[in-house]
C-alpha cells in the first residue's frame, strides 16, 4: 500500500504520544511503588503495558508500510504528582481517545482500521476505568 504523507505523518504522531504516555504511567507507577502502594502500581503498570503495547504495534506498522520511524530515545518520563494522578490521566486518555477517533475519520487500508480500532476500544476503556492490560500479545 502506497503511504500518504498524511497517514504517515498522523500514525509517527500517535506513535510519539504512546511513547508519552508510556513514559507517564512508567513514572507514575515507579511513585507508587517507592509508596508502597501495590494497588495503585498495578493499575498504572496495566497501563504502562497497553501503552507500550500501543507503540510497538504504531512502531512495526510503519516499518510493515516503509515509513522510517523517528527514534524517540530523547523521550524523557514527565515529572508528574501521584496526588490527583486519575485527573490528569482521564484527560490524557480522552485526547487519545479523540485522535484515534479522527484517525478513523480518514483513509486507512484494512489492518491499520483494524489496529486503530482495536486501541480505540482500549483508550476508552482507560478513559472510563483508569486500568489497563485490555491489550492481547
Amino acid at each position: 500500500m502506497s503511504l500518504s504523507s498524511e497517514l504517515a505523518d498522523a500514525l509517527a504522531a500517535a506513535r510519539a504520544a504512546e511513547k508519552d504516555q508510556a513514559m507517564f504511567y512508567r513514572a507514575l507507577a515507579a511513585q507508587a511503588e517507592l509508596a508502597g502502594d501495590a494497588a495503585t502500581a498495578e493499575r498504572l503498570n496495566g497501563l504502562h503495558a497497553d501503552e507500550q503495547h500501543h507503540l510497538s504495534r504504531l512502531t512495526a506498522r510503519l516499518v510493515e508500510l516503509g515509513r522510517a520511524v523517528e527514534d524517540l530515545g530523547r523521550s524523557r518520563a514527565p515529572e508528574v504528582p501521584l496526588d490527583g494522578w486519575e485527573s490528569v490521566a482521564r484527560h490524557r486518555e480522552r485526547e487519545e481517545v479523540a485522535r484515534y477517533e479522527a484517525m478513523l475519520r480518514t483513509a486507512l487500508d484494512e489492518q491499520t482500521r483494524a489496529m486503530i480500532l482495536e486501541f480505540l476500544e482500549a483508550e476508552r476503556r482507560h478513559a472510563a476505568e483508569l486500568g489497563g492490560k485490555w491489550m492481547e500479545a
